[in-house]
């Protein structure tokens, strides 16, 4: 039996399994992730999925090999989408989800995200690590003793009844709405939800492709959203909404074309959870601030941060009982999902919201975008440790800082203008994130002044 090389140590990140295919994530390693697996939570049923990736299907069945040696049954949910791993484990009580998918990391990349029972995640707290070192360490012989079973389950229409009960459909308007997958795995829930919505749906590139003949699907960044925002104006849509490739993140675009920044997403569906559930507690990231804490207060609610990412957020959200958690990067999360994230419910209730006020997404949203214009997250790839990076930019500005922040890198907030500079938790990159009040011109120059500062390349 071979031994993964010390490569693969690289894959495991803070809170999911992420490395080139492959050099640091073969067959064979994730074979024993799944020996480990088993291993250490001893769970008896579990789903395992996958996203597009032409590496996924195999990488999902070496997976599922390890598991069932151990005697775990597996519940082969086949292609996918993450949230429908959670939902899986959620509706049918298992034990707990692997789903194979790098996201949006370039196509040479694959990895997993693992989760419990109740979809709690798995990082590096609470297993990761220890699982990590237990498929590093050495020889992982298969057990003897007789093999589960795999079974092939299709949760495609449970999921999307599931969806659907949380918005009264009825109720959404006749819009015309122009949905781009990006030939990630989103096409194959839109195909089923023909008929079932009120809306006329207008797909581009809506054909599951892992050979990403666009390009990796990521509306995060900005050469990625020209093609959507042009389809949205050729076909007169009133919105436009787009996916990654595990469609665990939306993005929306307004009937003008135009990219709405998740950013102003948190604080609209902030208030829909505030009207339902007054006096709740959101939850949301240190990246970009002030938006959703005005918006939280107005409507009476509790606003709480949270370290950036989902093993964070999740684990934040059950603590202290949130209703909604939102991040800057079109993550959001539903209490009623088991404090979930997901790329689906979030284009119903936006929907729904544009039902209930009569407004178009762009009237919804413009007094917010002008109120706290932000820069969008902006990477750098640096040769500089991300710590003494920090520590010189904290010797520049600290002094005339208003606060400090070290929930997630460093923010420091200003009475005109603020900002986040944080590491990556799942690429070696430095991402920056800054936002003022009511001022375009500072925000320009609060930018590049940093950039300049930080140094690096585009990323």
């Amino acid at each position: 039996m071979t031994s993964p090389t010390q490569s693969s140590r690289a894959a495991f990140k803070a809170y999911d399994i992420r490395g080139r295919y492959p050099e640091e994530l073969d067959c064979e390693v994730a074979r024993r992730i799944g020996l480990a697996y088993a291993r250490l939570f001893s769970p008896g049923r579990v789903a395992v999925g996958h996203d597009i990736r032409l590496s996924s299907p195999a990488l999902a069945a070496a997976l599922a090999h390890g598991l069932t040696a151990c005697g775990v049954e597996v519940l082969d949910l086949g292609l996918c989408g993450t949230e429908e791993v959670y939902f899986a484990v959620l509706e049918l009580g298992l034990d707990g989800g692997m789903m194979v998918t790098a996201s949006h990391n370039p196509a040479n990349y694959n990895g997993m995200k693992l989760v419990g029972p109740e979809a709690r995640p798995i990082s590096g707290e609470n297993g990761l690590d220890a699982l990590r070192d237990l498929v590093l360490q050495g020889p992982l012989p298969e057990p003897q003793g007789p093999k589960a079973q795999v079974l092939p389950t299709s949760i495609h229409d449970r999921f999307l009844d599931f969806a659907l009960a949380r918005v009264d459909v009825e109720t959404l308007p006749p819009l015309k709405v122009l949905c781009d997958p990006g030939n990630g795995g989103a096409g194959i829930l839109l195909e089923r939800l023909h008929g079932r919505l009120p809306i006329e749906m207008v797909l581009r590139d809506a054909e599951p492709d892992g050979s990403f003949p666009r390009g990796v699907p990521n509306p995060l960044l900005p050469e990625k959203r020209l093609g959507t925002s042009q389809a949205v104006l050729e076909h007169r849509a009133d919105l436009g909404v787009a996916w990654d490739g595990d469609f665990d993140r939306c993005f929306f675009y307004d009937e003008t074309g135009r990219f709405i920044e998740g950013y102003y997403l948190v604080g609209l569906f902030a208030e829909r959870f505030l009207r339902r559930f007054p006096g709740s507690r959101i939850m949301h990231d240190p990246r970009l601030t002030w938006n959703t804490l005005e918006i939280v207060h107005q409507a009476g609610g509790i606003p709480i941060q949270s370290k950036t990412g989902h093993a964070f957020i999740k684990q934040n959200m059950r603590r202290e009982d949130a209703v909604y958690g939102g991040e800057m990067s079109a993550h959001h999360y539903f209490r009623e999902f088991g404090y979930c994230d997901s790329g689906i419910l979030p284009w119903l209730f936006l929907m729904e919201l544009m039902g209930a006020t009569g407004k178009p997404l762009s009237e919804m949203v413009e007094a917010r975008m002008r109120r706290f214009p932000v820069s969008g997250e902006i990477n750098r790839r640096v040769e500089e440790p991300a710590a003494t990076l920090s520590e010189r930019v904290l010797q520049r500005y600290q002094a005339q800082a208003l606060s400090l922040d070290r929930t997630d890198g460093i923010s420091l907030e200003f009475p005109k203008w603020r900002f986040n500079l944080r590491s990556s938790n799942t690429e070696p990159l430095i991402r920056l994130n800054v936002e003022t009040r009511a001022d375009e011109d500072l925000l320009r120059e609060k930018t590049a002044e940093l950039l300049d500062m930080i140094g690096g390349a585009p990323a």
